[in-house]
């Protein structure tokens, strides 16, 4: 009821992970946050949601507060109770409007590089307590097998009962994430800082040329080549971008006097792109099943499979594929699937 009141006076966006109404604050209200009348601010609300990335911190407020002193054009947490919270509006456009999937300026690679050198910047001894299992400062080995077993334990294993059928039947192996963590050992150690983890188009406000960068619930505390893989394939550049990119992110950790950062960059980045590309394959997999409606047609069955068989092209290398089942193998697969497992059929009131 209370999310139906606000639709109609609201603008709503919805992600994975929250569905998030920006609204005017009113007299009341503003006094309350000590903010000024009927200034914007965003009502966001957890969603149910699968478990497909790490959250080492509870509350996002938390990380919020650290954040906000170094980084001030984060918009700050005013409330938060639960699954519920009150957050401050920033204003410009999201990347994911302004340029969906174009080719990204150099004006604004500067500026993603000169934020991660901010966040890595933020101080660490201010951060929430971290899990009594996380790797110590430096360990990259660590994090990269921590990310790893929470892959296989936590996407992986934990949804076996239900995707355990669609993934046999993509042609993602059983223990390939056991054979990935074996075939990683030797990274370069890199001290730890603070990563956002989720850099892409949709949490990017842009304005005057300038970035905020919002969402902060997957922050975690660790290697910095994860940030730069994480942001590389999510905000999917091009090869020359790529490549521009890594050159401008090292270029400003080395200016800012953080140059230990970048330490085994070229060998080491490139099996953290990996591990992108492998765990995705089941993130992938299982929200183009889930994306699937009840009375699903074959159109969506089709843009299911093609979603499908692109995270597939791209876990071949990381995961040792031979090969990916064609995409007519990929639909037939979720048709069985979605007949078994899926939502059920919605009754027709006669």
């Amino acid at each position: 009821m209370e999310e139906r009141r606000l639709r109609g006076r609201a603008e709503v966006f919805k992600g994975h992970h929250n569905t998030n109404y920006v609204l005017r604050a009113g007299l009341l209200l503003a006094l309350l946050l000590g903010v000024k009348p009927f200034i914007r601010f965003k009502y966001r609300v957890s969603q149910a949601t699968l478990e497909v990335v790490p959250r080492i911190w509870p509350r996002e407020a938390d990380v919020l507060e650290v954040v906000c002193r170094s980084l001030r054009e984060v918009p700050r947490c005013f409330a938060a109770s639960g699954d519920r919270s009150l957050h401050g509006y920033s204003r410009g456009r999201p990347l994911s409007e302004r340029n969906p999937d174009g080719s990204i300026d150099n004006i604004l690679m500067r500026e993603f590089a000169a934020f991660f050198v901010r966040t890595a910047m933020v101080p660490v001894e201010e951060l929430p307590s971290l899990p009594e299992d996380w790797p110590v400062d430096g360990d990259s080995n660590g994090f990269l097998h921590w990310l790893i077993d929470f892959t296989e334990q936590c996407v992986h294993l934990r949804n076996l009962d239900r995707f355990g059928y669609l993934f046999d039947a993509v042609g993602i192996p059983r223990d390939a994430m056991t054979r990935f963590k074996e075939d990683h050992r030797s990274l370069t150690s890199r001290p730890f800082v603070l990563l956002h983890t989720d850099v892409h188009r949709a949490n990017v406000i842009v304005r005057r040329k300038k970035i905020s960068v919002i969402d902060w619930e997957l922050a975690l505390y660790g290697d910095p080549l994860h940030e730069l893989a994480t942001h590389i394939v999510r905000m999917g550049y091009g090869e020359g971008e790529r490549r521009q990119m890594i050159t401008l992110w090292a270029q400003a950790l080395e200016e800012a006097g953080l140059g230990m950062l970048t330490a085994g960059l070229h060998e080491d980045l490139a099996i953290y792109l990996a591990f992108e590309y492998a765990q995705s394959a089941f993130t992938d997999v299982m929200r183009a099943a889930l994306s699937l409606p009840a009375d699903a047609e074959e159109l969506h069955f089709r843009v299911a499979g093609k979603r499908v068989n692109r995270a597939m092209e791209r876990a071949r290398e990381p995961l040792k594929l031979d090969d990916v089942p064609v995409l007519e193998k990929l639909v037939q697969a979720l048709r069985e699937w979605h007949s078994l497992f899926g939502p059920p059929t919605p009754t027709i009131a006669l």
